[in-house]
């Protein structure tokens, strides 16, 4: 298992609190709620390369 990097981060308790209920819709934790966010918007900006076997990673359905 690849160790990952840790680090602080401090957000506003608003913002806390709304990817707290965006990520209990999606049954994630906040944390896995905000790197999931970080490598959608990092791949939809061309920054961040599709994974190798070309399939997005499991999680539940996102709501339409």
């Amino acid at each position: 298992m690849v160790e990952k990097k840790r680090f602080l981060l401090r957000l506003e308790p608003e913002l806390y609190a709304a990817l707290e209920r965006w990520s209990a819709d999606e049954l994630r934790s906040v944390n896995g709620q905000i790197e999931f966010l970080l490598k959608e918007a990092l791949r939809a900006s061309g920054r961040l390369k599709p994974p190798a076997d070309g399939k997005r990673r499991p999680g539940p359905e996102r709501p339409r």
